[in-house]
C-alpha cells in the first residue's frame, strides 16, 4: 500500500504555490522507497497575477552562523543547516532555536560543508535528506526526523548519493522534492569545468532520483543526471505552471535563471550566459555577477524570487506562460547583506535567509537572520 507522503525543502514548497496564486494541486504520492509517480501533478490554470516583495515584518530567527538551507515545518517552525559546522536547528513555532543534531561526515572547508535540507514525511515516518561535503566528496544522506516539534533530534544518517566531486568552491548543494515527487540535487563543476559536459560525471548538473537514490524513471539517459552544462546551481524551483526553474553563478561575467528541460545543455563551459548557440540552451534573465551571485530562489504563482549574495538584493522575475515578462525588479538591495535562500509560505509570505557570516559578509550585531517578508499581489 502507497503512504500519503508530503513534502518541503528550500527550493519548492507545493502548498505554497497552491495557496499563494490560488490554485489547486493535485499532489502525488511518493513512498520512502524506489517508486514515486512518472507524470507531474494536474494544475489549474493561475490568475494572470505576479507578486512582489513588501514590507519585512520581523526576524523569525538570529545569530545563525553560516547558515545555508532553511525547511519549513508543519504547525510553524522550521530546520536551518549551518554550513560550517554540520548542525542542524529547530526554529520552534514559539520562536526558539535549538539543535536537532549534527549531520555525520560533514567535513567543511571553503565554500563546501552542510548544504541544502529537503523533507519527507508519510503517515508514519519523517525524513531529513542533506547534501554536504564529506572528506573525499559530496553526498547526499537521509536521516529519520524523531519526535515531536520542540524537541525534535536526527536518527541514524544513511548515505542515499556519493562520488559528487567536490571542492573548495562549486559544490552547488540543493536538494528539492519537485511536484513529480522526485528528489531534485543541483552540483557544481567542483573546479573540473570538463566534467559539465561529461554526461557520465556528476559534476556540473541537475539529478532527478528516487527517495532511496535511484535515477528516477523517465530520466533522458538512464541515469541519474537531469540536465549537464552547469557551473554551480544553487537554487531550484517550481512555478505553478509546473515549470522548473534554477539560479546558476556565472564566472567572471554572467549569472543566470535557467528554464530547466530535461536533457537540456546549458552550455557551461563553452559558454557563459546568453549566447545565441544552437548547441545549447540560453538562460532566460542574465545579471552581471556584482548584481547577483544567485542561490535560493522560491516560486509563488508565476514568481521566481532569486536571493543573492555578492548583489545583496532579492531579484523578482515574472514568468506567465513560462516566459520573462518586463524585468527583473530588485528589492531588499544592500539592506541585510549577502543572501543565501528564500522559501515561499503557504500564508502568503516569503522567508528569506541572510548569509553575512560565510567569511564573505560583512556581518552586523544579530546576524545572521531569518526574515519574513510579505508578499504583495499585482495584477
Amino acid at each position: 500500500m502507497r503512504r500519503h507522503a508530503r513534502w518541503a525543502s528550500a527550493g519548492c514548497l507545493v502548498l505554497a504555490l497552491a495557496a499563494a496564486s490560488g490554485c489547486t494541486v493535485s499532489n502525488p504520492q511518493p513512498a520512502l522507497s524506489s517508486q514515486a509517480p512518472t507524470t507531474a501533478p494536474s494544475r489549474s490554470t493561475p490568475a494572470e497575477t505576479w507578486w512582489r516583495a513588501g514590507s519585512v515584518t520581523g526576524s523569525l530567527a538570529s545569530g545563525l552562523t553560516a547558515p545555508w538551507s532553511v525547511v519549513p515545518l508543519e504547525g510553524g517552525g522550521a530546520l536551518i543547516s549551518q554550513r560550517g559546522d554540520g548542525s542542524v536547528l529547530e526554529l520552534t513555532a514559539g520562536g526558539d532555536l535549538r539543535s536537532v543534531g549534527t549531520v555525520p561526515g560533514v567535513v567543511s572547508g571553503g565554500e563546501s560543508g552542510l548544504h541544502g535540507l529537503a523533507l519527507l514525511t508519510t503517515d508514519d515516518a519523517a525524513m531529513l535528506y542533506a547534501y554536504f561535503g564529506a572528506a573525499d566528496d559530496n553526498r547526499v544522506a537521509r536521516m529519520p526526523l524523531l519526535g515531536e516539534p520542540g524537541a525534535l533530534t536526527l536518527g541514524e544518517a544513511e548515505v542515499v548519493l556519493d562520488g559528487i566531486t567536490r571542492n573548495s568552491t562549486h559544490d552547488g548543494g540543493r536538494l528539492a522534492f519537485g511536484p513529480d515527487g522526485y528528489l531534485y540535487v543541483t552540483t557544481g563543476d567542483a573546479q573540473q569545468r570538463d566534467a559539465a559536459q561529461d554526461v557520465d560525471d556528476l559534476g556540473g548538473k541537475i539529478l532527478r532520483m528516487t527517495a532511496d537514490g535511484d535515477p528516477a524513471p523517465g530520466n533522458p539517459w538512464g541515469t541519474r543526471v537531469w540536465s549537464m552544462g552547469h557551473r554551480n546551481v544553487q537554487g531550484i524551483a517550481w512555478t505553478a505552471d509546473g515549470t522548473m526553474w534554477a539560479s546558476e553563478f556565472g564566472q567572471n561575467t554572467w549569472d543566470e535563471l535557467n528554464r530547466i528541460e530535461p536533457g537540456a545543455n546549458y552550455g557551461w563551459p563553452a559558454v557563459e550566459g546568453i549566447a545565441g548557440s544552437a548547441d545549447f540552451v540560453d538562460p532566460v534573465v542574465q545579471w552581471a555577477t556584482s548584481d547577483a551571485s544567485p542561490s535560493g530562489i522560491a516560486a509563488v504563482g508565476d514568481t521566481v524570487f532569486v536571493a543573492g549574495l555578492r548583489g545583496e538584493r532579492l531579484w523578482q522575475i515574472d514568468t506567465r506562460s513560462g516566459e520573462v515578462v518586463g524585468e527583473p525588479v530588485a528589492a531588499l538591495a544592500g539592506e541585510y547583506g549577502r543572501l543565501r535562500d528564500a522559501v515561499a509560505l503557504p500564508d502568503g509570505s516569503l522567508w528569506v535567509l541572510t548569509n553575512n557570516t560565510d567569511g564573505r559578509g560583512t556581518p552586523r550585531g544579530d546576524d545572521d537572520l531569518l526574515l519574513r517578508v510579505e508578499l504583495v499581489p499585482e495584477p
